[in-house]
């Protein structure tokens, strides 16, 4: 689902949610959001499912439980994820070669080409929402919003 960005509505007065950091990162939040569904359109991709490609991707062999904790969500959620991926012929549960007894979660080969393209497709789209900044102001930012969550 595409959302509209929350525009400024002329005639309407804001009082002071300018001065608001939530409300700011919401409006760019939501307009980050309508770049990257037409980056994946058609291809049934969410935020979560996109990271958690990308995460299997760089991590072959990740547990389950850690990708709970990198996606910020319960194990429980991680499996319902891994659950639709498997279903999607894009990733796989493997026993871990150093331990019989464990799950790892790695990409089939239709899941790297997947995520190879929307990889892709994404940094495009990233760079064409962001270019009303510099890549100085682009590092800027990246930097102050790691600093708010760090």
């Amino acid at each position: 689902m595409t959302r509209k960005p929350i525009a400024r509505v002329t005639g309407i007065d804001y009082l002071d949610l300018d001065q608001h950091l939530g409300y700011a990162l919401r409006r760019a939040q939501v307009a980050s959001f309508d770049a990257f569904h037409r980056a994946t359109a058609g291809a049934g991709i969410t935020p979560p499912r996109f990271t958690a490609l990308v995460i299997l991707q760089a991590n072959p062999g990740i547990s389950q439980s850690t990708l709970g904790e990198v996606l910020g969500t319960a194990r429980s959620g991680a499996m319902l994820l891994i659950d639709w991926l498997e279903a999607q012929g894009l990733a796989e549960r493997r026993h871990r070669p150093d331990d019989g007894r464990a799950w790892g979660l790695y990409l089939t080969a239709k899941g790297q080409r997947l995520t190879e393209q929307l990889r892709r497709r994404v940094r495009e789209h990233d760079r064409r929402f962001a270019a009303r900044i510099d890549t100085r102001e682009r590092r800027q930012l990246l930097r102050l919003l790691d600093k708010l969550v760090t």
